[in-house]
């Protein structure tokens, strides 16, 4: 939902409910009860890990306990949980407003039920806050429990004192209170595990298991835990912002209790956030964290439980398995103003006090420790530590401080490079200390990239003092304003004196933090000088120049508090400026995003959210965050509003694209954009105007065209626009650039996957496969970070709980990605990996290239510093050299000694010895697949590894090369398409360029000249006919488009099933829009039938979809006045000037080698002579294969050797039997022989071992998918060509697919007849004409000689005697060059005036039949009027009776009727309370009694109308509760029911604890429908856990809203609450007796009702099956690419297998 739905609630009076519900029904429904919201998120599972410090803080036990419930009561609770998901906020306060006004409208209209519990939840930015926020909250609270919790996942016994960075959650408030015994032998013990049920919403509750625990404070083996009232929970890259309230009448408060008290949660937990600024808020948490009394307790844990950890098991049996499943590392807890359970910080821990410096030897450990604690308070806890003398008293008063990290490192460059890296990564400065002299030169480097990446960094660098300056003392430099002008400021101060106050020091850290941190961000040099003792020697000092530190040392606060106020005449003027900018925004019509570098999450998520508003195109450079994206749900190139641009540097490469694309407003967040060719876009399109966003106030305008400059954040500038409606873009920018864009980018991926060989922009497009939600990417300079930004892919699934996203209607989010951009150089990349990977806290991938790795190899010795960080792994590129030189000018003008010795500078360095001078793992690659494995290895490691992987630079060159052009082509060709279909004046609006009105079919019968070669004849006929279809595709404009289905039997197709899926494609394509990209296929059609007509794409039959998209694109073409190839490759300018295109298609005969040698050689000599010079010959037709090869060597002495011969075995040989054929003809001249050996696994084989060519053709039938997988094992050079199917292969788009591999092998691609009529023939021949200019093209690209033309195999019009077109098909021998030719244009006038022959036509679709009336059904004490919808002719035999699922109507059900009405009449009823249907209580003959829509009163009226509909048996179909009733009537009614079809349906449920769940949560739900309506319930009911699957159709809206067609709510609330399977008597002994045949269907990723389906299918014992006639026992089929609504969402399997069904019991 978009907007808070309870905005839009209206006020309904008290309820009179029409008919008498139930007593426990009526108490629950009095008035109104709050709509429910459920949508199952998960919290952050804890780690099966318990902390080994000893060092607990447990809370004391200050719980009203008469506010603690017991088991049954917690059961009752949760059973009634309703959960709703807000829209996504930009910001942690945007998220507590969307909480308020929920809770507002829901206290405006409170629930009079007397238990309840709803919970909102919204997804906020992701920066770690809830340990901030808890720190934020007051001593002097009245609100307890306020808790933080880690959710840190691996298992290291360290506890993290990186506490700004550490994720979690924080708690406000208990809504619930309970508690539980660990003893397996109390009631307790089982109902605990019940709390979390698969049935209730997955609410978290978090508190403490305390085995050995006080009795006097807990009880003995009790565990306390509370659901929070406001929680914030953090993951990776999504953050969750949720209230719960509860409330129980008699054991725990009322509503307006619950709300009062959550409304102070609220209330303190808003007005207590952290202060405003990032760096600030982080200082806190020490003080926070050690300023409260604590009680100490050695074997507290705090664990947090959920549904999906505890429904798995009973692990309350086994307290200790349950301690371990969910304890977290590091926790604080409060209860109470003075009482802390903390494990956060170290024992060793203990606060500064003035006596505590009192002891310090001398002054320089006394000025370097305030140093040190001043850095610690300010947040700044991580040091890196260069060794050195003079820098003795800082490197020991940094490694003393118990908060402090320290790493050394013996390279002080490296050192600083690894500062940087954690700076990047935590957001927060890293302190570098050095010695003097050159010791701090090394860090220049360094502070360059820092300075102009703007990094903030702290430079302590010690130097001698004065009186040794220009003296010729050693290791003494002039260190003052080293690093000018590349430091935001320099501090020099004195030599450590106790004259000087030693406040001072301390102000003046305070100082440099706060320029560090502050506008433009950067390095600060703080210059320290020391004399000696630099050791802990003792010195007097005097305790003077302590003076005022006394209130400084009793807190944990820095001594100086930067405040930054937001001035408000500064801000009035901004408000202005930004008001022009957002009307130049407004005025957009040619607007793209573009996203440079982004550095934090928040920011990442700012400019989804911002994409998300605008809806522009969206380019996102790899430091964006975004070009590298984790998606919820497949397909994800297809989302409403968001149009990633991924591929706009190889798009660019076309000229056309590159003058089309005039952006008129450009808006950059961030400044750095790696794509050169993206910039020189950006500066065509000067003047327009160009909005640049950034944090800094610095020029970042190489081009000088920025017209508007905005320094603020991403947030910032999103929280602006947001705010503002925006005017939508031309639909045709934002098309034309997604089709582009679609199509370069699925190019680039075909070339990458199709290379065998092992290549760096593989790398580059494979890297995010191997990454998780947690992870991050470090990528280095030079062409990794180009080739990520070029060929990254996205395609990378969320590995989070996909429910929120997808409810929050966001369809991804970002992952951080990092690189040194500032002065873009190759040197501390190692270094600066392994500073990120301690700074983000993520586990890290560092991609870098070989001279880098070799630049920074002291880097390596920072992987064993044993720092608080998540595995690294290191992917090196090793070409040997640097590559990027090869793509330089310098390249082709250079010798290649020059190349090789000054820029190459190539090297034989071996990098696994120097990982094992490090001890670090090293894993060398050379393939795609141990690239993957070992990626995928390193990522679930515990341990830092190095991936090496081969390359080499002239390979790599070439490669890169053949991208470029290839992409540049498949830009231009795919504009050229779109360009040529008029869209500029296009009336359509977006990606539509018409829309169908209808589609009708009509059976054909032909006869034929002979039988098909691959048909099986009867020797007693002489008479063959060719039967399929003829689609017709009427289109609004009125223009047609034909298709022919022609399924030939081998292929395991019939008529029957093909004319199955027609009906049901007639029902579903009326009303679709064809989209404008279809022509260029590469995929779009399969994304245009799943997100237009709803189907998997692999449902259709490969005839059937060949059959449409030929339908669809002759529709196109006669739409346009135009043919199918120049629909599919439209002329160039200068094909239509020249008229230079070849329009004529060679012909391969085709000869079944029957009869004897010299009498198939005559026929081949016959056709020769017609001109024919490509014949193929079927062989394997004779026992002993050498019979065939004589006739082989006979054609082939008749024919000569210009003919070129192809033998067909279509896989009938086993192999000894191939290579006696191929033994004997290898003097024959073969061009190939097609299909030689029945195993797959034996065709390479046969290549190898005969050395003749081999062709494919049986074996690439039925490739579904990305067919690369399965083509890749026979790239073989001894396998020379690809035989083609359109229509078995499944269509031109498939074909097109396997043809484009082949052609890139250099293989050839043969199109093959499969006896289709005319009809198919004329598109099969546009088709090939097509493939023929596709390789010409490849050829030109990859700078071969041009190809010969193939001869293709659509000889078969040599068998048709009639044709089903009136104009038969030209087919001849060509009087220039002598060749039997069939020509396109022919073709094309052919299907541009097709007319079909009538006298061969059988049958056509039938119309539509459907009936739709009412059927009365009287009953006891009430009427009820039954919606019937039917279809079929009528009959009292072969009755179908479907039954629809909850919500549900009768209409769902009639494409699948359609399908199979052909063979039975189909009657579908809407049942009780949906739909039409109508009840009447109370009349005057019929006095109003309660009464029952139970499972035994619906099924009998279900009975009573089969009665009335005459029907003797009937088959039952029904889904998920429709599914329940079916089976009820199967094991009840078999008088009736002769078998039932049971899709995603339960017996029952098994125990009275589960039903008693059950029942509750129904009369819940059935409360909310009633109180609040029908469009607030299924937003709730559609949010389930149950329905993920089918939230990702793409018709889950159309679906959802076909929901709201019920006539009656209160009754559709009476059959939730009746017709409860918790109300239901269980069948699981019924079916041990089941006398009807069953068939189970269930959705693939529905693991709940599999499960369900299987245990049925054993409960019915043998006896009973042993009893029936039916061969169909019962089944269980598994639909794939579906959930639990199966026949929604993948509906041609279950379509089939239904009539499957029903096809047995006839037989």
């Amino acid at each position: 939902m978009n907007l808070p739905l309870l905005l839009h609630l209206i006020q309904t009076p008290s309820l009179s409910f029409p008919f008498h519900f139930p007593s426990h029904f009526q108490q629950r429904c009095k008035r109104r009860v709050n709509v429910t919201f459920p949508h199952n998120i998960s919290s952050p599972f804890l780690p099966p890990h318990r902390s080994h410090s000893a060092n607990f803080k447990p809370m004391a036990n200050l719980m009203d306990q008469s506010k603690v419930l017991n088991g049954n009561e917690v059961e009752e609770l949760m059973a009634t949980c309703i959960t709703r998901t807000l829209s996504p906020a930009l910001t942690l306060e945007y998220g507590l407003d969307e909480i308020e006004k929920a809770l507002h409208h829901l206290k405006s209209n409170p629930p009079f039920a007397t238990a309840g519990m709803y919970r909102f939840q919204v997804m906020v930015s992701p920066s770690t806050r809830a340990l901030s926020w808890f720190c934020s909250q007051p001593q002097s609270s009245t609100i307890f429990p306020q808790f933080f919790m880690s959710n840190e996942i691996d298992n290291s016994t360290s506890m993290s004192f990186r506490l700004d960075t550490i994720r979690g959650v924080f708690g406000i408030g208990a809504a619930v209170l309970f508690k539980g015994s660990y003893s397996s032998a109390t009631a307790d013990c089982a109902s605990f595990k019940r709390y979390f049920s698969v049935h209730s919403t997955l609410v978290t509750a978090y508190g403490y298991l305390d085995i050995s625990s006080d009795p006097a404070i807990y009880g003995t083996g009790l565990s306390h835990l509370f659901i929070p009232q406001l929680e914030l929970i953090e993951l990776d890259g999504i953050s969750i912002l949720a209230m719960t309230l509860a409330w129980n009448d008699f054991s725990l408060c009322k509503f307006k209790e619950a709300a009062e008290t959550i409304d102070l949660s609220l209330y303190q937990a808003r007005h207590h956030l952290w202060p405003i600024t990032e760096e600030s808020h982080k200082k806190y948490i020490s003080s926070s964290l050690t300023g409260s009394t604590v009680l100490i307790k050695n074997n507290a844990q705090m664990v947090c439980l959920n549904a999906l950890s505890i429904c798995e098991r009973d692990i309350l049996h086994n307290p200790t398995e349950l301690i371990n499943a969910a304890c977290s590392r590091q926790f604080s807890v409060r209860l109470s103003p003075t009482t802390i359970s903390c494990n956060m910080y170290p024992s060793n821990y203990v606060a500064v006090t003035s006596d505590a410096y009192q002891d310090y030897a001398n002054i320089n450990t006394l000025w370097a420790s305030l140093i040190v604690e001043e850095c610690t308070r300010l947040g700044l806890t991580y040091f890196c530590v260069a060794p050195g003398s003079r820098s003795s008293p800082l490197a020991l008063a940094a490694s003393a401080h118990p908060l402090t990290n320290c790493i050394a490192c013996y390279d002080e460059r490296s050192l600083a490079f690894h500062a940087i890296g954690y700076a990047k990564g935590s957001q927060m400065p890293a302190v570098v200390i050095t010695s003097s002299g050159t010791a701090v030169s090394n860090l220049l480097p360094a502070v360059v990239e820092a300075s102009q990446d703007y990094v903030p960094l702290l430079l302590l660098t010690a130097d001698r003092p004065p009186e040794l300056q220009d003296a010729g003392a050693n290791q003494s430099i002039n260190q003052v304003n080293h690093f000018s002008p590349f430091v935001r400021h320099f501090y020099g101060l004195p030599v450590p004196t106790d004259i000087i106050p030693a406040r001072m020091v301390l102000t003046s850290v305070d100082s440099a933090v706060h320029w560090a941190t502050s506008s433009p961000r950067g390095p600060v040099h703080i210059n320290c000088p020391f004399r000696e003792p630099l050791e802990n020697s003792p010195k007097n000092w005097m305790l003077s120049c302590l003076k005022g530190l006394d209130s400084w040392m009793m807190i944990a606060e820095p001594y100086t508090n930067y405040i930054k106020i937001q001035n408000s005449f500064a801000w009035s003027e901004t408000h202005g400026s930004l008001t022009k900018v957002l009307n130049v925004i407004k005025g957009a019509k040619r607007g793209i995003l573009i996203l440079g570098a982004i550095h934090t999450e928040d920011d990442i998520w700012a400019a989804l959210l911002l994409a998300n508003h605008l809806r522009w195109p969206v380019v996102a450079d790899i430091l964006s965050g975004l070009r590298m994206r984790m998606y919820a749900t497949s397909f994800s190139e297809i989302s409403e509003n968001f149009v990633f641009v991924d591929h706009l540097d190889h798009t660019l490469l076309a000229n056309a694209v590159r003058d089309w694309a005039q952006a008129d407003v450009i808006v950059q967040i961030g400044s750095r954009i790696t794509s050169k060719r993206i910039s020189q876009m950006l500066e065509d399109c000067f003047p327009c105007s160009y909005i640049l966003v950034d944090k800094h106030p610095n020029r970042h305008d190489p081009s000088h065209i920025v017209t508007h400059r905005v320094q603020c954040s991403a947030g910032q500038f999103a929280d602006y626009v947001i705010k503002t409606s925006i005017n939508g873009l031309s639909s045709n920018w934002t098309g034309f650039l997604r089709a582009l864009d679609t199509m370069v980018s699925r190019e680039i991926s075909f070339l990458i996957h199709q290379e065998q060989s092992l290549t760096e922009p593989f790398i580059a497009h494979i890297i995010l496969e191997a990454l998780n939600c947690g992870s991050a990417v470090f990528v280095g300079n030079s062409m990794p970070i180009r080739d990520a930004d070029m060929y990254g892919s996205n395609r990378t699934n969320c590995t989070h709980n996909n429910d929120i996203l997808l409810s929050s209607g966001l369809p991804c989010h970002g992952i951080l990605v990092s690189g040194n951009r500032g002065a873009s150089g190759i040197d501390g990349l190692l270094s600066t990996a392994v500073g990120y990977a301690a700074g983000c806290s993520k586990r890290v991938l560092c991609v870098v290239g070989d001279v880098s790795f070799l630049h920074d190899t002291n880097g390596l010795a920072l992987l064993k510093q044993r720092i608080p960080r998540k595995p690294i792994t290191i992917l090196v590129i090793n070409n040997h050299g640097g590559a990027i030189f090869s793509f330089l000018p310098v390249a082709a003008t250079a010798e290649q000694r020059v190349l090789e010795q000054f820029f190459y500078t190539s090297h034989d360095v071996s990098i696994q010895n120097l990982c094992l001078a490090h001890g670090i793992k090293h894993v060398h690659i050379h393939t795609k697949i141990d690239l993957q494995d070992a990626l995928t290895t390193s990522q679930h490691e515990a341990l830092d590894t190095v991936i090496e992987v081969e390359s080499c630079i002239e390979g790599n060159t070439n490669f890169h090369s053949c991208l470029k052009n290839f992409a540049s082509q498949a830009a231009e060709n795919s504009f050229n398409v779109l360009s040529k279909l008029s869209l500029r004046d296009s009336v359509y609006k977006g990606s539509t360029c018409c829309t169908i009105h209808k589609m009708e079919y009509s059976l054909y019968r032909i006869r034929l000249c002979a039988p098909p070669t691959s048909a099986r004849v009867s020797s007693d006929t002489n008479t063959f006919y060719r039967e399929g279809f003829v689609v017709a595709l009427f289109l609004t404009d009125g223009n047609v488009g034909f298709g022919e289905v022609a399924p030939l039997e081998i292929h395991k197709e019939n008529l029957l099933d093909v004319e199955e899926q027609l009906r049901f494609l007639v029902h579903v394509i009326e009303g679709a829009n064809i989209e404008f990209m279809l022509p260029l296929l590469n995929g779009s059609f399969a994304s245009w039938i799943w997100s237009n007509l709803g189907i998997p794409p692999d449902s259709i039959f490969p005839s059937v979809r060949c059959g449409l998209e030929m339908a669809i694109l002759n529709a196109m073409a006669a739409a346009e006045g135009s043919s199918l190839l120049n629909i599919l490759k439209p002329l160039t300018e200068s094909e239509e000037q020249t008229s230079a295109r070849p329009l004529n298609v060679r012909i391969c005969a085709l000869l079944d080698a029957k009869g004897t040698p010299s009498e198939v050689a005559y026929v081949a000599g016959t056709l020769v002579k017609e001109g024919f010079t490509a014949i193929k010959l079927k062989v394997a037709r004779r026992a002993d294969p050498t019979e065939d090869a004589d006739v082989i060597k006979e054609v082939r002495k008749i024919v000569g050797s210009q003919i070129q011969l192809r033998a067909d075995a279509n896989r009938k040989w086993i192999y000894e039997d191939a290579i006696r054929f191929g033994s004997s003809v290898k003097d024959c001249g073969l061009q190939y022989i097609e299909e030689p050996v029945k195993d797959e696994d034996d065709i390479v084989k046969f290549c190898e071992e005969t050395g003749l060519p081999v062709a494919l053709d049986e074996t690439i039938d039925g490739i579904y998918g990305n067919p690369l997988k399965t083509l890749e094992k026979f790239s073989h050079t001894g396998i020379v060509a690809i035989v083609i199917k359109p229509s078995v292969v499944g269509g031109f788009e498939n074909a097109a697919l396997i043809a484009r591999w082949a052609q890139q092998q250099g293989k050839m691609t043969v199109v093959s007849a499969a006896f289709e009529s005319g009809l198919g023939l004329s598109a099969y021949i546009q088709f090939s004409c097509y493939l023929e200019l596709q390789n010409a093209e490849i050829y030109k690209l990859m700078n071969k000689e041009p190809a010969v033309p193939v001869a293709h195999g659509l000889g078969t019009y040599r068998w048709l005697r009639d044709d089903v077109i009136k104009e038969r098909l030209s087919i001849a021998r060509n009087p220039y060059n002598g060749f039997m030719e069939a020509s396109a244009a022919d073709a094309g006038r052919l299907l541009r005036n097709l007319q079909i022959n009538q006298n061969h036509i059988v049958s056509r679709n039938p119309d539509k039949e459907g009936r739709t009336y009412q059927l009365a059904v009287d009953l006891e004490c009430f009427s009820i009027s039954i919606n019937v919808h039917e279809i079929g002719q009528f009959a009292d035999e072969n009755v179908v009776v479907f039954l629809h699922g909850f919500l549900g109507t009768s209409e769902e059900w009639i494409p699948i009727m359609e399908s199979i009405s052909g063979f039975s009449r189909c009657i579908a009823f809407d049942l009780p309370g949906h739909g039409k249907s109508k009840t009447e209580v109370g009349t005057v003959n019929k006095p109003a009694k309660e009464h029952t829509f139970s499972i035994e009163a619906v099924s009998n009226i279900i009975c009573k109308l089969l009665s009335s509909i005459k029907a003797h048996k009937v088959t039952l179909v029904g889904y998920s509760m429709g599914a329940r009733v079916a089976l009820y009537m199967a094991l009840k009614c078999s008088d009736m029911v002769e078998g039932a079809v049971i899709i995603s349906g339960s017996p029952g449920l098994k125990n009275e604890p589960a039903t008693k769940i059950r029942r509750i949560k129904d009369d819940s739900r059935a409360c909310s429908l009633v109180a609040y309506g029908l469009k607030c319930f299924l937003d709730t009911w559609y949010a389930g856990g149950l329905w993920n699957s089918l939230r990702r159709h793409p018709k889950f809206k159309e679906i959802v809203t076909s929901r709201m067609k019920h006539y009656d709510i209160h009754a559709l609330a009476k059959v939730l609450s009746d017709l409860s399977v918790g109300r239901q008597p269980p069948l699981w002994e019924d079916l041990k007796h089941c006398k009807s045949p069953l068939l189970f269907i269930v959705g693939e990723k529905d693991e709940k009702f599999k499960r369900l389906a299987r245990e049925m299918c054993s409960t019915i014992s043998q006896e009973a099956r042993s009893n029936r006639k039916s061969e169909m026992w019962e089944t269980v089929v598994t639909i794939p690419d579906s959930g639990h609504a199966v026949h929604l969402e993948n509906p041609l399997p279950v379509i089939n297998t239904i009539r499957s069904f029903l096809m047995s019991k006839r037989v």
